[in-house]
């Protein structure tokens, strides 16, 4: 396509369902940039780390839940497009939740589309998945000829939802709209890659938080698995031309949209094995790089494991105290078995090409998780906590309460119960001292976090203040 910057955005009028997301926020912002009359971002939620930045660039923000007709159908009303992100069941504990899946994205999709036709909306595109060609099948540089995936074979609920949502997104492309004399809906869908960028509230936070307690102890698959990513700016202005590509007064082009009923790949064009792709970026907070290797089917035999765990405890998925599941099957998949595509398509029906180098996404990505860092709270790996918090409680326990097994324990190492006690005491003592003497610090090096430094040591001793005093002398 040869179109101006802004064609079709100008004083119209938009939609972003999942509208307070990462992808959601950053295109609102961008529509707003490039002059859209009326931005509306609706999500389930009231707010998000983004919403007083939209609200200050004069976005809409309007709650509501995507599987109620009557929220969608408000949402929708007087604009021109819809960009459909809202989605439910991409990782962790969320893919277990199958009812709440297919209501989210099977269901809610129904409702947009419903909403389309009823209030006239001409323009809808479908933030898709590259899963629903892919079930763990080898792909490399793939291409939109690719079939679907036979719904029964699908790995996860959320790739056999994101499936049906989709075909039915397209197959609806074409349809009369009420009352529009003529007027049809046009749709398309954009599949990108995992997503990284700045603020990224899905992937990179849970292994990073994973890194940092060294719960990546190993990677899976072979050296020489490659699979996409692309860039938040990317995938932005990938959605914008598909927009675009749905406009049907373009001059010389006739009523029929370049993009109408189509699927696109969209990527950074830059297959790479996931393990080094976030090398960079775990080494610059000085969190370890898993050393051991997993095979794929050793690694599908414990993510069944953490499957089956999770499922047994199915009431409480939503339950804050309830940890994400280390592994499940359909990630392992994701990592470990080598599937890419190519965006030739995109290129030459969309002119879709990347803005942003994998090599300055990842500096932008970086920069931003360690200004988080600095921010927050550190602290030490699971295997020392679980060291200090076992090893304090069995030595007070010991020392002071008759504990069956324990106590004699203790005592076949230390021989005297005076001299265990003064050790109990002694030890006591230095974790409060330790802990006065981080809060202090923290004041100084770290205020916003002075309280969660003094508990941490309090609980940790030495193995939290190591940390601190590192910053301190940053």
């Amino acid at each position: 396509m040869h179109l101006s910057e802004n064609e079709g955005i100008e004083g119209k009028a938009f939609v972003v369902t999942g509208g307070l997301g990462f992808v959601g926020s950053s295109l609102c912002l961008e529509l707003v940039r490039r002059g859209a009359r009326l931005v509306r971002a609706f999500d389930f939620r009231s707010n998000s780390p983004w919403s007083h930045l939209l609200l200050n660039n004069g976005v809409h923000l309007l709650k509501g839940d995507i599987i109620n007709r009557k929220d969608v159908d408000k949402a929708l009303r007087g604009v021109d497009c819809v960009f459909h992100l809202a989605s439910f069941g991409m990782s962790g504990k969320e893919m277990l939740q199958y009812g709440r899946v297919d209501d989210v994205n099977i269901n809610g999709t129904c409702h947009v589309l419903e909403a389309c036709h009823q209030n006239g909306v001409k323009r809808l595109v479908y933030a898709s998945t590259s899963n629903v060609v892919f079930a763990g099948n080898e792909i490399v540089n793939g291409n939109e000829k690719l079939p679907y995936v036979p719904l029964d074979n699908h790995v996860d609920p959320y790739s056999r939802s994101k499936s049906i949502a989709e075909q039915l997104v397209l197959k609806s492309n074409g349809r009369p709209l009420k009352d529009k004399n003529g007027e049809c809906l046009y749709t398309c869908a954009v599949r990108p890659a995992a997503i990284y960028g700045p603020g990224e509230e899905r992937h990179l936070p849970r292994i990073i938080n994973l890194a940092k307690l060294g719960l990546l102890p190993f990677k899976i698959g072979e050296p020489n698995v490659k699979s996409d990513w692309v860039y938040i700016d990317n995938l932005v202005l990938a959605l914008i031309l598909a927009s675009m590509g749905l406009l049907d007064d373009i001059p010389g082009r006739g009523k029929q949209p370049v993009a109408a009923g189509q699927p696109y790949f969209i990527s950074d064009g830059s297959p790479v094995n996931t393990f080094e792709f976030l090398r960079p970026l775990l080494k610059s907070l000085e969190y370890d790089m898993p050393k051991a290797t997993l095979p794929v089917s050793t690694a599908l035999f414990v993510g069944k494991v953490f499957s089956v765990i999770y499922t047994v405890v199915y009431p409480w998925l939503n339950r804050g105290w309830l940890p994400q599941p280390l592994l499940l099957p359909a990630e392992v998949y994701k990592v470990g078995v080598t599937h890419y595509f190519n965006y030739l398509k995109a290129r030459q029906e969309l002119g879709y090409t990347p803005i942003t180098s994998p090599q300055e996404g990842m500096a932008a990505t970086i920069s931003f998780y360690q200004e988080r860092k600095r921010k927050s709270l550190d602290g030490p790996t699971i295997y020392e906590w679980f060291f200090c918090v076992f090893g304090m409680s069995a030595v007070i326990g010991a020392a002071f309460f008759p504990v069956p097994i324990l106590r004699p324990a203790c005592l076949f190492i230390i021989r005297s119960l005076w001299a265990l006690r003064v050790l109990a005491i002694w030890a006591i003592a230095m974790h409060v001292g330790e802990s006065i003497y981080a809060w202090r610090l923290a004041k100084r090096v770290d205020p916003a976090n002075a309280r969660g430094w003094f508990l941490q040591t309090f609980v940790l001793g030495f193995f939290s203040l190591k940390f601190l005093l590192k910053r301190a002398k940053q």
